[in-house]
């Protein structure tokens, strides 16, 4: 009977050990969809959740279908203020702590994203030029607006008809869809792919060409026309321009 007794303690006991585990596994799946607030070196920035989904990507000859995981990318550009909390340096010619960080050029970004993950513990990167596009389009809550967020430009976007030749500090203009602001405008934002054609068929998840000899940037900027969220650009990973940006995704 003494050993029943111990039989159905250890039983029970292994099965609210089970079931606590289960309930962690479930609330940390939860909380990595949350939309969510890093703070660095008493900068804070707002980490936005995208969910996952499938879209036709690009200009109207170039489209072609791409499926989505989910992924978290920043609210807005990178600002001066948390550039200056990771690298301890402002290399902006616009200067301003919640203007976006400018004359950056892609690999400097590089740097600035292994040393942003060493200091969270988080692996941030650029966005892929297509979770950069499917975000600026709303997500799958799109509603099919020409620019980030609205048919307007001006609601939207800092270019070269409103910004006086600037930028401008960033989350001034109407959000997107998905609460993402100055994805049309202010700063072109450097993406991690490689330029190039796009591939034919369906893709999941691309990360472009495996080689090249130019990046893609996306988005428009203070001294530019307005673009549609599906215009691309492209320049050297060299280049250091002070209409060149970027923001931060983060790696699933």
């Amino acid at each position: 009977m003494l050993k029943l007794k111990l039989f159905l303690v250890v039983a029970v006991l292994a099965t609210q050990i089970v079931t606590l585990s289960a309930q962690k596994r479930v609330k940390d799946k939860v909380k990595s969809l949350e939309t969510f607030v890093e703070t660095v070196n008493g900068v804070q920035f707002k980490m936005i959740y995208v969910e996952g989904g499938a879209f036709q990507m690009g200009e109207r000859s170039e489209k072609h279908e791409v499926t989505l995981s989910g992924f978290h990318i920043g609210e807005t550009e990178v600002t001066q203020a948390l550039w200056q909390a990771v690298m301890g340096n402002n290399p902006s010619y616009f200067k301003g702590a919640d203007r976006p960080v400018e004359s950056i050029s892609w690999n400097d970004a590089q740097v600035f994203l292994e040393k942003l993950s060493g200091l969270t513990g988080k692996e941030y990167a650029l966005p892929t030029e297509a979770q950069w596009e499917y975000a600026a389009r709303g997500g799958n809550r799109s509603r099919g607006y020409e620019y980030a967020g609205s048919n307007r430009s001006g609601a939207v976007a800092w270019n070269e008809s409103n910004s006086g030749m600037e930028t401008h500090p960033v989350g001034r203009k109407q959000a997107n869809e998905l609460g993402i602001y100055d994805m049309s405008g202010n700063v072109w934002e450097w993406c991690s792919d490689w330029y190039g054609d796009y591939p034919t068929g369906r893709q999941t998840d691309p990360v472009g060409p495996a080689t090249g000899s130019l990046r893609v940037l996306r988005g428009g900027s203070w001294r530019s026309d307005p673009h549609r969220a599906t215009i691309r650009n492209l320049y050297s990973p060299d280049d250091r321009l002070n209409f060149l940006g970027f923001r931060v995704c983060l790696r699933p």
